[in-house]
């Protein structure tokens, strides 16, 4: 008896082992088919955050937008969104209640919501976490990353809208922060002007501020002081400076999103975020578990060579003629293809060589090194 109640208990003990066994095996099996580790996979919500109002005419309204059609996109999904999400702690706060939410995706939209991002990210190994426009420097977390368009090639473009449309050569540029990609902005809008119009000189005003009607009022007004009749700004709220050039009778670019029903008579060119695929695909991406090694865990750009650019080209206003159309198609063609705006030779405003004859620079190189405003431009770079 002895014997057969040991035997017995063997026996108990081994089938007890692969009950066990079975378990953890479904137990894992289980954790995978809800995401795992995998960064974004199992996800119940995705999050975006913006630095200013969603029906801003400008960046907060493009993303906004952006964020709605992964609304629609993935319906079984919760879109949570915050506008008016500051680029402080702050962020980091907000972008935890989303976690919290069930959101194993994260956008930060705005610049300075970098350091936020990855605080959150480094938190939470599990969720994926995309932040637009900034550069992540040195190693890139697994669950992390950045993504943007070249926005400097269709600013280019409506650069040679203005220098066609001025007729007192002085373009106005105003923006908010002295950034790698605001700088770059700036200067391939002169460089548009001047492959049109030798003549074209671009003035600048910064506002230290990405949405204050006032300060954006006032560099209108410097400018317009100065005698441009061209109008353009690298701001996330548009309409102020939109409707400033409208009441003053003279001619506007877009930026960020299209405007061109606040100046029905000035509006000429313009540029604007269509980021419904950017998105979708990046969601589709951590959806499918896939995305620690993929484009997004990098700083992914998107320029006209690749055909994906998010950044596109706005409606012509009414007075552009076929002529300057079909000058700014060429020169798309021509970026897509081996071309660039930056194309050499380019100097900068003290007379150096920022980029020889013939060479094309990389989109690393200009968003990251190419820092001095190109002759043309007249203003300072504040220092930070």
């Amino acid at each position: 008896m002895q014997r057969i109640s040991r035997w017995t208990a063997l026996v108990a003990v081994l089938l007890l082992a692969l009950v066990a066994t079975a378990c953890g095996s479904n137990s894992d099996s289980s954790t995978t088919s809800d995401g795992g580790d995998a960064p974004g996979k199992g996800s119940e919500a995705v999050g975006f955050i913006f630095v200013g109002p969603k029906d801003d005419f400008g960046y907060n309204q493009a993303a906004y937008q952006g964020a709605m059609a992964v609304k629609d996109a993935f319906p079984d999904l919760d879109v949570l969104t915050a506008e008016n999400v500051p680029e402080t702690d702050e962020a980091a706060r907000v972008l935890e209640g989303m976690v919290a939410k069930g959101a194993k995706i994260l956008f930060a939209t705005s610049y300075a919501h970098l350091d936020a991002a990855l605080k959150v990210a480094a938190k939470h190994p599990d969720v994926a976490v995309v932040q637009q426009g900034n550069l992540i420097k040195g190693d890139i977390p697994a669950n992390a990353g950045t993504y943007f368009g070249t926005v400097y090639e269709p600013v280019f473009l409506a650069g040679m809208v203005a220098g066609k449309q001025t007729k007192t050569n002085k373009l106005g540029y105003v923006y908010a922060y002295p950034i790698p990609q605001t700088i770059a902005n700036i200067n391939a809008f002169e460089l548009g002007a001047l492959s049109v119009n030798p003549k074209a000189v671009t003035y600048t005003v910064n506002t230290s501020n990405w949405c204050d009607t006032g300060k954006q009022e006032e560099a209108a007004q410097s400018l317009l002081s100065q005698g441009v009749d061209v109008l353009t700004q690298h701001q996330d709220c548009t309409a102020t400076i939109t409707k400033a050039a409208e009441r003053a009778g003279v001619m506007v670019v877009g930026y960020h999103a299209d405007a061109s029903s606040l100046a029905p008579k000035g509006w000429i060119a313009g540029s604007e975020w269509s980021w419904a695929d950017l998105y979708e695909d990046i969601v589709q991406t951590a959806l499918d578990g896939k995305f620690t090694g993929s484009k997004y865990n990098a700083n992914f750009r998107s320029g006209l060579k690749d055909g994906l650019n998010p950044f596109v080209q706005s409606k012509f206003g009414s007075s552009v003629s076929q002529e300057t159309k079909d000058l700014v198609a060429a020169a798309a063609k021509d970026i897509a293809g081996s071309g660039s705006p930056f194309k050499g030779p380019v100097v900068a405003q003290d007379g150096t060589e920022l980029v020889a004859a013939g060479t094309v620079p990389d989109y690393a190189t200009i968003e990251q090194k190419m820092v001095v405003f190109v002759k043309g431009v007249i203003g300072e770079i504040p220092k930070t």
